[in-house]
């Protein structure tokens, strides 16, 4: 099973996409999560395969919690989702190591699929040999 881990503080938008999640992927297990500090608590507990960060939440933001998880866990794939499809966003959810960039507005399941699916082939799970040292 493939984990996947939703941060996303918009209750509606949370829910919808993890029922659409859900119908496209039979093969995952889904956690959400409402803010930075709560998907931090999470990937540390037990680190997923997948998250889907939304990059405004209350407190932290998608972006620093990204950082804070590509330091300790850099296998993790993190896919960010906003509702602003802007330039200065884009790059600095590259800076932030980030490896996809998703709007909410237009967001296409073909990509998503895409994405998932390439972890399903390769995965051999981010607890193995994937903490950094420091």
């Amino acid at each position: 099973m493939l984990r996947v881990l939703v941060v996303e503080d918009n209750h509606t938008f949370r829910e919808a996409f993890k029922q659409s999640l859900c119908e496209h992927f039979h093969f995952i297990v889904i956690e959400e999560a409402e803010t930075g500090e709560e998907a931090l608590q999470k990937v540390k507990r037990s680190p997923p395969h997948l998250i889907f960060m939304d990059i405004r939440l209350p407190g932290m933001n998608g972006l620093q919690v990204t950082q804070k998880i590509k330091r300790d866990f850099p296998n993790v794939r993190i896919a960010i989702l906003t509702g602003y499809d802007l330039p200065e966003y884009r790059q600095a959810a590259l800076q932030y190591e980030a490896d996809r960039f998703f709007v909410k507005d237009s967001l296409q399941w073909n990509e998503v699929k895409s994405l998932v699916e390439s972890l399903e082939k390769t995965r051999c799970g981010p607890c193995e040999g994937t903490t950094k040292k420091t």
